[in-house]
């Protein structure tokens, strides 16, 4: 019996609206990051692998490269085995403080989404 836990796939090969990738790629970013220092392959290789779609590398460099002039990302160039080095990124302290508040700002977003598309909602609720 496998105690990994299994692809959390949101689609299978259908490709997600890009102004919804524009709008979340940052704090996706943040949470690829959230295990460790990365760098941009491996990022995009995480996201995908979780049914985020194929993000490419010049939509995610220069998000990373204003994240890190903001202060939320460091970076540090590592040699890589037998080729070219490899530029990875960590999140700082102020970093992990952005994604848990856009983390919770994403879920009361979710939240307030789900329950006004609710097909059962009332077509107008009465305010307080």
């Amino acid at each position: 019996m496998s105690t990994s836990t299994p692809d959390v796939r949101a689609t299978d090969g259908v490709d997600w609206p890009s102004d919804w990738l524009r709008a979340t790629l940052g704090f996706l970013a943040l949470r690829a990051l959230s295990g460790g220092p990365s760098y941009g392959y491996a990022i995009i290789s995480e996201l995908e692998r979780h049914g985020l779609g194929a993000i490419k590398g010049g939509t995610l460099y220069p998000l990373l490269t204003r994240y890190e002039a903001a202060g939320l990302l460091t970076t540090e160039w590592r040699a890589g085995d037998g080729g070219p080095g490899r530029k990875y990124f960590a999140l700082t302290e102020q970093g992990r403080a952005e994604l848990t508040r856009l983390s919770a700002d994403w879920r009361r977003f979710v939240a307030s989404s789900v329950h006004y598309l609710d097909p059962e909602r009332p077509e107008k609720e009465i305010s307080p």
